[in-house]
This record gives structure tokens, sequence and C-alpha cells, in this order.
């Protein structure tokens, strides 16, 4: 039996920067706030927890004084600084250097347009951590479309200006751009920017890979998770006998029967060791059946 975890799978950059702070803070000592869960995967803030990692909403977050809060690698509109900096609060900033490049951009692009003539244009999920963090640098100006169906909503008689949350399809974000040259009227202008994050997009392509080499996938992938979905599809497609899992608990011994070869992957937010965890687990329910 060949059971492989995918080399390409696991924590992004960014959400490996985000728990690396985490952690340094925590081993510093005292009461440590996340904004959000730090990341999509709930055996990973289980464990972050366990070290004294407490995630709060927004309401508890702004009604905090003088304590220490960490944000997430999606990042925070400008609302969010100003409230910490209201109450005393002291930020440890783990946004995304991706997606904070993204928001300065789109925070210049909205402030030249002083008339606010021009539609900026958001391709990401109504309501993502990241896509609020994106809209708050127009004052929530900005208009999202969640995907290519939804770009006939713009007005094509007035200037565009295109971005792309970080973790969105490549393919969906060329599909608006060519609808939108496609339609755009010759008085109005439109510019894009191609600002999807390459280590995200290029596991569409691996993991599709990974999965038509072996006869099951494991795909381990907490619920919350957005960008999990979208490459378990990925894996489905190529590999019908696929199955999401959150832990080695929920492996099933039938699933491995006449089986010579399985694939455990992930999404960004699936750390390394709980897929080494399901590895080990498989091991002991072979083992058993011998």
């Amino acid at each position: 039996m060949v059971i492989e975890i995918d080399e390409g799978s696991g924590f992004c950059f960014g959400v490996t920067r985000a728990i690396g702070k985490a952690e340094e803070e925590l081993g510093d000592g005292g009461r440590l706030y996340c904004l959000g869960d730090i990341v999509h995967n709930g055996k990973e803030c289980d464990r972050l927890e366990r070290m004294g990692l407490c995630s709060i909403g927004h309401e508890e977050f702004d009604r905090l004084h003088d304590s220490k809060v960490l944000l997430r690698a999606h990042g925070e509109p400008p609302a969010t600084y100003r409230k910490a900096l209201e109450n005393n609060i002291q930020v440890i900033d783990a946004t995304c250097p991706v997606v904070l490049h993204l928001q300065e951009r789109i925070k210049r692009e909205y402030l030249a347009d002083t008339r606010h003539s021009k539609q900026i244009v958001i391709f990401g999920k109504n309501g993502h951590a990241e896509v609020l963090g994106l809209v708050g640098q127009t004052e929530g100006n900005a208009i999202v479309i969640e995907s290519p169906d939804e770009v006939c909503k713009l007005d094509f008689t007035r200037d565009i200006c295109l971005y792309s949350q970080t973790t969105k399809s490549l393919s969906g974000f060329n599909k608006i751009v060519s609808y939108i040259k496609e339609h755009i009227s010759p008085a109005a202008t439109f510019t894009y920017f191609d600002t999807i994050c390459r280590q995200v997009a290029n596991r569409m392509s691996g993991i599709k890979e990974f999965a038509s080499r072996h006869d099951l996938i494991l795909f381990v992938c907490g619920k919350k998770s957005s960008n999990g979905r979208v490459l378990f599809t990925q894996c489905q497609k190529v590999n019908a006998n696929s199955y999401m899992i959150e832990s080695a608990d929920e492996i099933s011994a039938h699933w491995l029967e006449d089986c010579s070869s399985i694939g455990i992957c992930g999404a960004t937010s699936t750390p390394k060791w709980l897929m080494e965890e399901c590895k080990i687990h498989i091991e002991q329910l072979l083992g058993g059946n011998e």
C-alpha cells in the first residue's frame, strides 16, 4: 500500500506567518486575542487555544480595552485599526503581505478618484474576511461580484477598475475580464489587476495531478474553508473516489478496500501535522486488518 501526503498541500505563507506570530506572542505569556479564527481549521484552532489564544468576534473586539489582539492573515478594514487605537488595543498585525499590498492598491485607486465616478470592482466572496477588508478601503463603495455570472450587474457606460480576492480562481477572473472587454462602452475605461496569489492558484493544477495518481483521495479540511471546498471540487473532478474529512477519526476502513494507493491532501488552512495523523491512522487500520 502506498500512502502519500501531497507536498503542495498545507499552510500557505500568509497562514504560516500568522501562526508563527501567534506562537511567538503566546510564548511570552499573557492573554492574546485573535479577531476571528486564525485559520479555518478547527483542529489547529484547538491546538492554539490550548496554548492560550482566544478567538473573538467583532462585537467582543469593540468592547475590549487595554488588550493585545492579533489580526489574522485575511486582513481587516480601516475601521478595525481605528477602534483599536480608540480602545488602547495593541495590534499584532499578521495580515498576509500579499493581502496588505492589495489593500493599499485599492485604497490609492479609491482616493485618486476624487469624484468617485469609477466603479471599483472586487471579484470575491461576499462577507469573506479578506473581501470585507478590501471593501473597507473604499469606505464600503466597492462592488463585489462572486462569479462571472454576476458581471452583468455592472454599468458598462462608466469606468471600471477590477481587482480580485487573492484566493479566487484565475479562470473565473479571466472570464470576467473578457466579458467586460466585450461590453464596456468605448467612452469608458477598463483597467484590471490580476491580484490572485500564485501560491494558492498553482495548487489548482497541482491538486488535480495529485488526485489523478491515487485510487483514493482523503482531503483534510475544516468546514469553514472556502479554499478547501474549491480544491476538493478539483479533486472530485479527476477522482470520484475522494472524501473530505476534518480529522483522522472520520476515516472509514471500508474506504481502504481494494486500494493500492492513497493520497492525502488538504487546503491552504490544513496543517501538515493533521495530514500526518491521518496517514498514521490509515496505517493502524491496515495493520488491524492483517
